[in-house]
């Protein structure tokens, strides 16, 4: 968590250095793509194939695109929405329980947000972010006298907050944390990140 709040911390005062640009950048449709950092913090859930004791946290590099549309409210309020695909990489995580190995897979990711901010200069922006998050897995239970897998799709929540800044009309740059509850009302399966991105206006 240090990390994190050194990071939001220098992209504020690199804010403050940016070039003035348009006083509606933060206004109409965009798209991007974004990585960062990822965690899963299992406990005890419940799958296809039955409820599955991980009791694990696990962190990978998660990648993704994005596209959504801002509205300008007066000169320093915005919202808007926005859909994001996500995937892991290298985020499998396995437990050996002593009688059969299991792991869980994390494929892909599909958040669909609204977000709401307020302008602290013309070229930054400050937000905080929520809404639905859908996540697929494939489990596996690997013993002495089977291997049985399955993949489900788990709906979830998400919430977070970051701060964009504008370099031009078209470019902006942000930092972001979120947190996603995966657990889908079945147990305790939550993600963590820290994801940094890049947004083009159209």
């Amino acid at each position: 968590m240090k990390k994190i709040a050194l990071s939001f911390g220098a992209a504020a005062l690199a804010a403050g250095m940016s070039p003035a640009v348009s006083a509606q950048t933060f206004d109409g449709p965009f798209i991007g793509a974004q990585a960062g950092w990822s965690e899963h913090d299992a406990g005890t859930f419940s799958t296809r194939l039955g409820n599955l004791a991980a009791s694990r946290s696990h962190d990978a590099v998660s990648a993704g695109v994005f596209a959504g549309y801002d509205r300008q409210i007066g000169s320093r309020f915005v919202i808007g929405a926005e859909v994001g695909l996500d995937f892991g990489i290298n985020d499998r995580f396995t437990r050996d329980t002593g009688t059969a190995l299991m792991s869980v897979d994390p494929k892909r990711s599909i958040d669909l947000t609204a977000r709401a901010g307020y302008l602290v200069t013309d070229n930054t922006l400050i937000y905080a972010r929520g809404g639905y998050t859908n996540a697929r897995f494939r489990t596996s239970i690997k013993d002495r006298s089977s291997l049985r897998s399955s993949t489900e799709n788990r709906d979830g929540w998400l919430i977070g907050g970051g701060v964009e800044r504008a370099f031009t009309d078209r470019i902006s740059t942000r930092l972001e944390y979120r947190y996603s509850d995966l657990s889908d009302g079945r147990g305790k399966f939550d993600r963590h990140q820290v994801l940094v991105g890049v947004a083009y206006r159209l």
